[in-house]
């Protein structure tokens, strides 16, 4: 817990007004309140301590913001980041630095920072439904134990703004320019705090994914900046190419994982546990699956009918809407379809969450269950945190998801961006984390992505993938935040080299 702050904003109002006095008077001017321009340099720093994993760790954290510049040195914008630091390591040489993106593209660092890595995580139930009151409480799981962390929030997501009237917005807002610009901030970033000869890890999540692949070789490449591990949670297919039969069949495992969890499936498969039945829905997804749809319309009618009977047999869907999508359901009426029968849809990001549609006719859902959910739990905790716990004071809308449109998504090349980096760099090494209900950016399709970075196969054993039971966001779930942050620690940990080992083939 913060030293001059508590969980929630009801309790010990005598003590949290003499903080928030002491914070007004420690607060610099950049941060006023009242005040709905963003300044481009500014900062107010904490110190606290979180217990992690029974040990006690002292941390220093900034909330702040720090220039973007143009190729001729003029400030076009800034963005916000929190940073934290454990405060108890004097050498920071060989202290490691994860640098953390969220995606969108336009959303905030928000939420791996107050529900995943943090030493802060939402008040919300063991499977990630939300609580009032609303708030957050220190994170027994963070990995703020064996690194620093800086969450980083593009420009126009959270408090980030462009601050030049004139930039061109296409500066910012596509594939290539984001990675551009954020790799400069970053290079400026990592010299101003000294942090150089840290070993360094991106981790993104979502759209992030896209841009740490990225980053990895622009930092590389462009600031001769080089990177221990690169960590892809919920990862997008990358620009690497799934069209036709291919992209059609890496659904279904997804649909196995989903009506596995609704008790959708039949009795054979549903007696099983998730992991032993998910192993049979990618064989015949790989084997029977993309050959069938290959054939297309001349596929031989008893075949048709053959696959089409395993396809409702490994997605919980009647056969009959099985045949008449050919073999290949769209996502979007699988989430409909699946507990038609019940009144209820499936949540797009996490399938196990319900939702109620005006009519349960139709293919298409009506409000995605869960981000509403999420929505729900995120957007006043960290206004309260940053605003009232940390003290950043300032009447700018946080955004959660911010105006980035139009997004350029012309020549997306991260996955090969990620490969090149990875081979040119023999250190760096990559995890792939995903949720086996996520149906917006599938596990098996995040597998694919990893089989496909490195088809000679040579750099496969500096890959891992990890699989958890919950959706796109996997750390909400109570026993997930454990696995996967234990995932992160231990991945930094042997991403780690031995002293005098040299970085060789």
């Amino acid at each position: 817990m913060l030293a001059a702050s508590c969980v929630h904003a009801q309790e010990k109002p005598a003590a949290e007004g003499a903080a928030k006095a002491s914070a007004a008077a420690e607060r610099p001017a950049e941060t006023k309140a009242f005040d709905r321009t963003l300044k481009a340099e500014s900062s107010v720093t904490k110190n606290s301590t979180v217990t992690i994993r029974g040990k006690s760790v002292p941390y220093k954290v900034t909330a702040g913001t720090q220039p973007v510049w143009d190729k001729d040195g003029k400030v076009v914008a800034s963005l916000f980041y929190t940073y934290y630091q454990r405060s108890d390591v004097g050498d920071k040489s060989r202290r490691p630095l994860v640098l953390s993106f969220n995606g969108g593209p336009g959303s905030a660092s928000v939420w791996m920072h107050i529900a995943y890595t943090g030493p802060k995580v939402l008040n919300i139930d063991s499977e990630g439904y939300p609580l009032q009151p609303y708030g957050v409480k220190d994170n027994p799981n963070s990995i703020l134990d064996v690194a620093d962390i800086i969450y980083i929030d593009p420009v126009n997501t959270g408090f980030s703004r462009i601050l030049d009237p004139k930039a061109d917005r296409a500066t910012f807002f596509g594939v290539n320019a984001d990675i551009k610009y954020l790799a400069d901030w970053l290079q400026a970033f990592v010299s101003r705090e000294g942090r150089w000869t840290s070993p360094k890890f991106l981790i993104g999540e979502s759209y992030g994914t896209a841009r740490v692949s990225g980053l990895a070789l622009e930092l590389q490449n462009s600031h001769w900046m080089y990177l221990n591990g690169v960590v892809l949670v919920s990862p997008t297919g990358l620009g690497l190419k799934r069209d036709g039969p291919v992209g059609q069949a890496l659904s279904l495992p997804y649909y196995t994982a989903a009506a596995w969890y609704q008790k959708a499936l039949p009795a054979d498969l549903q007696q099983k546990d998730l992991k032993d039945v998910l192993p049979e829905a990618e064989s015949f997804a790989v084997n029977e699956l993309i050959p069938a749809l290959a054939n297309g319309g001349f596929l031989d009618a008893q075949r048709r009918n053959a696959v089409a009977a395993k396809v409702a047999h490994y997605s919980g869907l009647p056969e009959k809407v099985v045949l008449q999508n050919n073999l290949s359901v769209p996502v979007g009426t699988f989430w409909k379809e699946l507990l038609r029968d019940k009144g209820y849809t499936i949540g797009r990001l996490d399938s196990r969450y319900l939702g109620i549609d005006k009519k349960d006719a139709g293919d298409k859902v009506d409000y995605n269950a869960e981000l509403t959910s999420w929505l729900h739990s995120f957007t006043p905790a960290i206004n309260y945190y940053l605003r009232d716990v940390l003290g950043y004071k300032t009447d700018l809308t946080y955004n959660m998801f911010g105006p980035v449109h139009p997004w350029d998504n012309k020549d997306d090349n991260t996955g090969e961006n990620l490969r090149q980096a990875m081979a040119a760099n023999p250190y760096l090494k990559l995890m792939v984390q995903s949720g086996y209900f996520d149906g917006a950016t599938t596990y098996f399709d995040a597998k694919y992505t990893m089989w496909q970075l490195d088809p000679s196969g040579r750099m496969k054993d500096r890959m891992r993938f990890e699989g958890y039971r919950s959706g796109h966001m996997m750390y909400l779930r109570a026993e997930d935040l454990v696995k996967s942050n234990d995932d992160l620690r231990d991945f930094i940990q042997k991403a780690l080299p031995g002293a005098g080992v040299p970085a060789k083939y």
